[in-house]
């Protein structure tokens, strides 16, 4: 058993009086959300245990209010799941470690946090020995196969119960029924709907529902305040993030968001991912990532100092693989552990410095600092001079090391000769 499937005992004292069955619902008291809490109870007679897995997007205030809200529309219990940390060594650690972007694009925001959030959510359902699990994706994106596929393979034989995706519902009729029920919240489309979380927040509104079109200023979260420039120094041990100019941290996930605070008021990280859905449509969605647009590039920098050119090499390969595997809601996969232990065994030398300037709407790397450092002026300075080769040695080298090639055109040469006599 390891962490991906460690479970709590479940409660000994019944919770479904009067015969109800228990449902646990993944809750963000949103619209979709909220409509589930009512149908469930109101529609379908269960007994509602609501969680909500925080992966970086809520404060406290924010959390608070959520609490309340559920308990005013009926649930039973509601569990709230500090999952920042957890997010962190579970999956954003080999992000980094893999420079994953999604597309040479994405940093994998919304897709990584699912589907730590589904875990927890299956978690809870055995701890409450609940009948039923619900979500309130819809059926027309990712999350729906993410959740379910988790689900299916975490607690297999629960109910899945889909009020949105199953009842084909608009938002107009979500409302509907909300007002109808008595319910109160502000029911005011959002122009733009946002999703917040520790690796990245994203943006979704009508300039991304065709394949044309930029979000405008006021649709991002972060507003730009900063002009100017700044210097940060970033600081890595062993491929993660540990501090932050004079800043030491005790978790990276603390590095990420102190620098998160810096940089995104820069705008740095706003960018728009067009990609393949799960299910075979593609889809185009915009985001804001500073911190990790800023992470991804100063680790990959160091990297290049560090490590030799076949470690970087099958480090993209395997990445790419880990990333899109990911993207598609496989983390339960075993191979998924094999390639993260191979990331992990890579990190080992992956230690130093890394300088970055900060500019509104884009960064530069400076430079590294590293005791790690293979671009070392002992063994000589590249276009200038070489300390561990003489010229002899190099023309013997490049004459074996095209030997083989040499051969190719001499003998298909002779070939093509002896065909034209």
């Amino acid at each position: 058993m390891n962490e991906f499937t460690k479970t709590e005992p479940a409660l000994s004292h019944p919770l479904g009086a009067g015969g109800q069955r228990r449902i646990v619902l993944g809750f963000s008291g949103g619209l979709d959300t909220t409509y589930c809490v009512k149908y469930l109870t109101e529609d379908k007679g269960y007994e509602v245990h609501s969680i909500i897995v925080n992966t970086g997007g809520f404060d406290e205030e924010e959390l608070r209010r959520i609490e309340q809200h559920a308990y005013k529309l009926g649930v039973k219990t509601h569990t709230t799941v500090d999952a920042v940390k957890g997010y962190y060594n579970r999956i954003i650690k080999y992000l980094v470690f893999g420079n994953v972007l999604k597309n040479n694009t994405y940093p994998l925001s919304v897709s990584a946090e699912r589907l730590v959030q589904a875990l927890h959510i299956a978690e809870h359902v055995k701890a409450l020995n609940a009948d039923a699990v619900a979500h309130g994706s819809t059926g027309a994106g990712n999350d729906q196969v993410r959740f379910d596929m988790v689900f299916h393979i975490m607690i297999p034989g629960v109910e899945i119960i889909t009020p949105i995706r199953d009842l084909k519902l608009s938002r107009e009729q979500e409302i509907a029924y909300l007002k109808s029920n008595g319910v109160e919240m502000n029911f005011e489309k959002a122009a733009y709907s946002i999703n917040k979380g520790l690796w990245g927040t994203s943006v979704g509104g009508r300039e991304t529902l065709s394949s044309k079109g930029l979000l405008p200023e006021a649709a991002w979260p972060t507003q730009v305040s900063k002009s100017g420039s700044e210097e940060v120094r970033l600081s890595f041990t062993k491929g993660e993030l540990t501090g932050v100019n004079d800043k030491q941290f005790d978790h990276p996930s603390k590095a990420i968001q102190y620098l998160q605070t810096i940089a995104g008021a820069y705008g740095i990280g706003r960018d728009i991912h067009v990609g393949d859905t799960i299910i075979g449509i593609k889809g185009r969605v915009g985001f804001e990532a500073a911190a990790p647009m800023v992470i991804l590039k100063a680790h990959h920098a160091l990297e290049k100092h560090v490590l030799t050119k076949w470690q970087l090499s099958w480090k993209d390969t395997i990445a790419n693989f880990y990333g899109n595997w990911l993207h598609e809601g496989q983390i339960l996969d075993p191979v998924m552990r094999d390639i993260e232990a191979f990331l992990q065994s890579s990190q080992e030398n992956v230690t130093g410095d890394v300088f970055v300037l900060l500019q509104p709407y884009r960064f530069q790397i400076i430079g590294i600092e590293s005791t790690h450092d293979l671009m070392s002026s002992k063994f000589g300075k590249y276009g200038e001079m070489n300390t561990g080769w003489s010229g002899e040695d190099v023309r013997g080298f490049s004459k074996i090391f095209g030997n083989q090639t040499s051969m190719y055109y001499q003998v298909n040469k002779d070939a093509e000769r002896g065909s034209n006599r």
